[in-house]
């Protein structure tokens, strides 16, 4: 049975597809538009060439989401490249200009020559659910984070003293700039009036404290600075977007928590000390929720970058680094939660410590217990099981 490998650059209105064989000859080069009836055109045509067509992409999401979903209707295997694999495998073939035609071809002769491609699996609907909330939420994180740091600068523009007193990781201080955000405005204010005017307005704990807070802030300054009006009112608008964000933000995690409840997984991934509705619904945004693409413990946690690699060189050996190539997402769920099960896990705590008194650094000893996590994890969900201190053991037949 002959067969041949299709490599598709992807892009967002036009993809560009070519088709080599086992010798690595071109037999189809053609751009396609990304609609339905032009890419099913497209696979007929590819698989009447051969009896078995292995497909490679360079992207897995976005642009690339109807192409792979009639991939897998059709019954089709798929393979993914990074974009960063293709340009450096790039450097090694004839000619130096970038075409889109040009990357197909790498990409269907790399899918042709190596063995190491992760196949694009057809996940079921809850996992890519679960993926686009967690993207949505990393968004807005971001959003967030960058709208508070825009909103302390305007408050530097308004009154120092008042920005150090305020945190604004809190809703109190940002309703609380809603209405009133210049040192004259507050200064006007008794603590009583403030005080049951956040209340009014949802603030319902350390109102009282907040009040007190910012009038003596406000007190420490009669300056009244350049621009300072302007700032005020782009101070109110910002910690009204912010407020708004962070609405999106618990929204967005209801919907997370809702779907990940769901999962078959879910249990038993957040029976891990360390691991809540979050991270687990983060763990599954990155592995698919499938571990039969991970053969062992090891394999899972080289894709998490957490299995160093032998650097050697001449005389020099024992050198071991991270890999290049890993998923940054899942290797944020292993080190973040075992930043969190050194605080409140005994066990996590013990390891934690006999790596300190080894000599490693903090981030060493985090990496090393997020290592070892990664065999406990990987063997719960393997035996569908929930997490106990002392593991059952298996009796002799």
């Amino acid at each position: 049975m002959q067969q041949v490998w299709a490599g598709v650059d992807i892009g967002k209105a036009h993809h560009h597809a070519v088709v080599i064989d086992s010798e690595g000859r071109r037999l189809l080069s053609r751009r396609v538009a990304n609609d339905e009836a032009d890419l099913l055109e497209l696979i007929a045509e590819v698989c009447a060439l051969a009896g078995e067509v292995i497909w490679a992409i360079d992207v897995r999401t976005g642009g690339a989401t109807l192409l792979v979903t009639l991939l897998f209707s059709d019954g089709q295997k798929v393979f993914y490249l990074s974009g960063h694999m293709v340009n450096r495998a790039a450097d090694g073939y004839r000619g130096e200009g970038k075409t889109d035609a040009r990357d197909a071809a790498v990409i269907a002769d790399q899918a042709r020559m190596r063995r190491d491609l992760r196949p694009v699996l057809d996940e079921d609907g809850l996992i890519t659910e679960l993926r686009m909330l967690v993207a949505h939420r990393q968004d807005l994180v971001t959003d967030r984070t960058r709208a508070i740091n825009r909103l302390r600068d305007q408050l530097l523009n308004v009154c120092p003293a008042i920005e150090r007193a305020l945190d604004l990781a809190h809703k109190g201080p940002l309703i609380l700039l809603t209405g009133a955000n210049t040192p004259a405005a507050i200064r006007g204010l008794t603590p009583e009036k403030l005080t049951s005017w956040l209340r009014e307005n949802g603030v319902r704990k350390g109102a009282a404290d907040l009040a007190d807070r910012v009038i003596r802030a406000a007190q420490s300054q009669t300056a009244v600075l350049p621009g300072e009006h302007m700032a005020a009112r782009l101070t109110a608008e910002l910690a009204k977007h912010v407020l708004r964000l962070t609405e999106q933000i618990e929204h967005t995690d209801a919907l997370i928590e809702d779907r990940f409840a769901r999962h078959e997984l879910a249990e038993v991934i957040t029976s891990m000390p360390g691991i809540g509705t979050l991270l687990g619904a983060e763990f599954l945004a990155a592995t698919g929720g499938n571990m039969t693409a991970f053969a062992s413990a090891d394999h899972l946690a080289g894709y998490a970058g957490l299995a160093p690699r032998p650097h050697d060189s001449g005389r020099i050996s024992g050198n071991r680094h991270r890999p290049r190539r890993y998923n940054r997402d899942l290797n944020r769920v292993f080190y973040t939660s075992a930043l969190i099960s050194v605080r409140y896990n005994p066990e996590s705590r013990t390891y934690y410590d006999r790596k300190r008194a080894e000599g490693k650094l903090h981030t060493q000893a985090v990496l090393a217990l997020a290592r070892r996590r990664v065999n406990v994890l990987w063997a719960l969900i393997r035996d569908r099981r929930c997490y106990e201190l002392t593991p059952p053991t298996t009796k002799a037949a």
